[in-house]
């Protein structure tokens, strides 16, 4: 409650400053990207667990095609046993049609026995066929379903190494000077310290930081199917500054906001990127020193692979 009291208090000084619109639709694409990035982890982990039961599955599978392979052959085996028994006991009722009457009957009795086991056992080795048929087709289907989703996942990894490769190139200038490039979670993570970007309490961009936006902005246009998070970080020194402002909170995302300009300024399509503000609330580093203060005070550009292929193969 008290949370829900702050946030609504919160909402109600930002009025002042910022159109409530304005303001709600941050919002709400705030919670939707966050909602939608806490997806795509579970989703990722689900996917890694579904390819391990899928797997196991084929194994298993493949465990019983070939106990059933096995038993087709000892099966097989038995019948033609049998048919050699029966041609045997075919020939000696031949010889013994001149035997007594007792005797004839007692080898016939034994004759029929023998074809009524020989009938069981084309039957069973007939179900056996059509079981061993009808589990190949599983194996073969599973099997396909595992190797299109690998290739998926595969794909997406893929993707994504060389989005990391070429926002690495774009922004190889800047690194050293507090960006850093990495990938992580099937995504990739863009950092850079407000050194780069800001001055003190400040969210207006420098011409430094600008042309590193610049710089990435170029490499976004070509992958229109990456979602886009902007998120302000701070340390935890409460923001000292006067006017549109309240809190760290308030700075951090007006400066998230300031990059989603630049991006959107150099043709990133609006519905791709989302800004958010963190505030001094996920720090990297302790904030009881100069250095981990200055780390703290980061914005992290998150890039996030669409998943809508994985996620109806899935759900098919």
């Amino acid at each position: 409650m008290k949370k829900i009291a702050l946030f609504i208090l919160t909402l109600t000084l930002l009025s002042s400053c910022v159109s409530k619109k304005v303001y709600t639709e941050l919002e709400e694409k705030y919670d939707k990207l966050r909602g939608s990035n806490e997806a795509l982890f579970s989703e990722n982990q689900d996917l890694i667990d579904q390819k391990k039961d899928l797997e196991e599955a084929r194994l298993r599978l493949q465990s019983e095609l070939d106990n059933l392979a096995e038993e087709k052959e000892r099966i097989t085996n038995a019948v033609n046993q049998l048919e050699d028994k029966k041609n045997k006991l075919q020939a000696e009722f031949e010889n013994l049609a001149n035997d007594s009457e007792q005797q004839l009957s007692a080898k016939a009795a034994e004759n029929r026995k023998l074809l009524v086991e020989l009938q069981d056992k084309e039957a069973k080795l007939a179900a056996e066929s059509e079981r061993l048929a009808e589990l190949q087709s599983q194996l073969s289907e599973r099997s396909a379903r595992v190797d299109q989703l690998e290739g998926l996942i595969a794909a997406k990894e893929a993707a994504m190494q060389q989005l990391k490769d070429a926002v690495s190139a774009a922004l190889q200038g800047f690194e050293g000077k507090g960006l850093t490039v990495e990938r992580k979670n099937g995504k990739v993570y863009v950092s850079m310290e407000n050194k780069l970007l800001f001055s003190s309490g400040s969210w207006a961009v420098n011409s430094e930081g600008k042309r590193a936006v610049n710089n990435l902005a170029a490499v976004l246009t070509e992958n229109p199917d990456i979602d886009v998070l902007i998120e302000g970080h701070t340390d935890n020194v409460p923001y000292g500054g006067k006017g549109v402002l309240i809190d760290n909170w308030d700075l951090s995302t007006k400066r998230a906001t300031a990059i989603v300009r630049i991006l959107v300024d150099n043709n990133v399509p609006q519905k791709q990127v989302t800004a958010a503000g963190r505030g001094e609330f996920m720090p990297i580093a302790s904030n009881t020193t100069s250095t981990g203060r200055a780390k703290n005070r980061r914005i992290e550009i998150i890039l996030a692979p669409n998943l809508d292929a994985i996620n109806k193969l899935l759900e098919e």
